[in-house]
């Protein structure tokens, strides 16, 4: 959720936006005109602006770039019909967040707002690192081992120069924290940075969200598009699963590493950028160039800097300051004093071997705290989160071949020419209609259930023609 600034000279549509933004849990504001909403920001940037390119007075484009002077990582999305294309697509280039065409669906614009505001945060939320845990405001990065210590050393080594960064290592080491780390105290920090995760993303969709595509260059394609590398010219681009990229799009990156220039999709034109890329995995990227799956030229262009990021079972000292800190973030969020936790509790912490690492200690601290209701948190609480975890993965063998036998079903039953899409279609269907059912049809709370975002579960819903019960349908709390 967050604070978006609506600006437009047509009053119905301010209130038509306004209404729909308020109904998804957003704060409004709302302004007829460029220097109307330059005076807003002015007092108090808002987390995102939408705007129209055509305006009187002042034009839009005018507008973006003054709000671009004032506060260069404030999101902006320009709206705009279908004659004026050509300078929200200029707007984009100097680095507006994105543009959508009038009239829109309402869940394709939901969906760009939420994208828009997450990385807005991404690049207004500061990481700290190496901070005393109660002191930390925000996200931060903690631990004192001699393991993070070197990535200490790393990020202040690598992150004044323009060197391409590898960050490898397990799932939930904080690759994605360290990539912001490295962004924010670079030389391009005044400029956009951009989350590309190639995993979330369908393969059909990964190559025209990189590199954009030219009017005709498929079906659908009625006007050109600035792809997100374009769109964070000067800045960084951070390329999380990297290596879950498909084959066929490893070379253009190739090519963006080799030439600093990218084509669109259907177009000609060699297109020069000038963007940062920092890459991560939790892949085994050397097997992946065994097998054929990952380019070995584009795998050396990537690794001009390595950085390692230790598991949490390699640096269990580090465990201790870890959860005091997300003892105090969790009850700061909760509006909850902080209980604290026995050594006890910390020691049987230190002797779990945490598969799932900061990102899987993160979920304990915080069930441990709901189930404690405030209190001092003890051995008995967070044994019952741990043993909770222990049983859901002794009956993974189980799930497993029921899921296996669900797949072999799904499979037979499809046609040949759409097997994999069906199966995808009836799973995700029916992970989302679970959770909406787990949560009573709340779909905020479903989508954090999910770890979607709300625009994101609404596409789905709306995608899976999903109908929710009117008993049931307690959601916009």
């Amino acid at each position: 959720m967050g604070t978006i600034l609506i600006v437009d000279d047509d009053p119905q549509l301010r209130q038509s936006f306004e209404k729909l933004l308020l109904d998804e849990g957003h704060a409004v504001l709302t302004a007829p005109d460029g220097e109307a909403a330059l005076t807003l920001i002015r007092q108090a940037p808002p987390d995102l602006v939408i705007m129209d390119v055509r305006m009187p007075g002042m034009s839009g484009l005018e507008a973006f770039k003054t709000m671009h002077d004032l506060e260069p990582k404030l999101p902006v999305v320009i709206m705009t019909a279908f004659g004026t294309t050509e300078t929200a697509i200029e707007a984009t280039k100097l680095g507006a967040y994105d543009y959508i065409l009038k009239p829109f669906e309402i869940p394709d614009i939901l969906v760009i707002i939420g994208q828009a505001l997450e990385a807005g945060r991404f690049m207004r939320s500061k990481v700290e690192m190496n901070r005393p845990p109660q002191t930390a405001s925000g996200e931060a990065i903690i631990g004192h081992s001699r393991p993070m210590q070197e990535v200490y050393k790393a990020i202040g080594r690598v992150a004044p120069t323009d060197a391409t960064v590898l960050l490898r290592g397990e799932s939930g080491t904080g690759k994605e924290l360290v990539a912001r780390a490295i962004y924010q105290h670079s030389l391009r920090a005044d400029k956009p940075f951009l989350v590309i995760n190639c995993v979330a993303i369908p393969e059909t969709l990964l190559e025209s969200e990189l590199f954009g595509f030219e009017k005709g260059a498929f079906t659908g394609a009625v006007s050109r598009r600035v792809g997100k590398i374009e769109q964070a010219h000067g800045g960084t681009v951070f390329l999380d699963e990297i290596g879950d990229m498909p084959f066929s799009i490893q070379a253009k990156i190739l090519r963006l590493l080799q030439e600093r220039s990218i084509e669109r999709l259907g177009g000609r034109d060699t297109i020069p950028v000038d963007v940062r890329i920092i890459a991560a995995t939790n892949r085994d990227l050397e097997v992946a160039l065994k097998e054929g799956r990952f380019r070995e030229d584009l795998y050396y262009r990537l690794k001009v800097v390595t950085l390692w990021l230790p598991p949490l079972r390699e640096r269990t000292g580090d465990i201790p300051a870890l959860a005091d800190y997300f003892l105090a973030r969790f009850a700061r969020e909760m509006g909850l004093a902080n209980p604290g936790m026995t050594p006890a509790a910390k020691n049987i912490l230190c002797n779990y071997h945490w598969p799932g690492n900061v990102r899987e200690l993160a979920n304990t601290i915080q069930k441990a705290l709901i189930f404690s209701r405030g209190y001092l948190i003890r051995p008995e609480e967070v044994s019952q989160v741990i043993g909770d975890s222990m049983a859901k993965t002794a009956s993974v063998k189980e799930t497993f071949e029921c899921l296996r036998q669900w797949v072999r079903q799904g499979l037979l039953s499809a046609s040949d020419d759409n097997a994999f899409d069906s199966c995808m279609d009836r799973f995700a269907s029916l992970l989302i209609s679970e959770a909406l059912d787990l949560t009573g049809g709340n779909r905020t709370r479903a989508a954090k259930l999910l770890g979607l975002s709300r625009p994101t579960l609404q596409a789905k819903i709306d995608k899976y023609r999903l109908r929710l019960e009117t008993s049931v349908r307690t959601d916009d709390i």
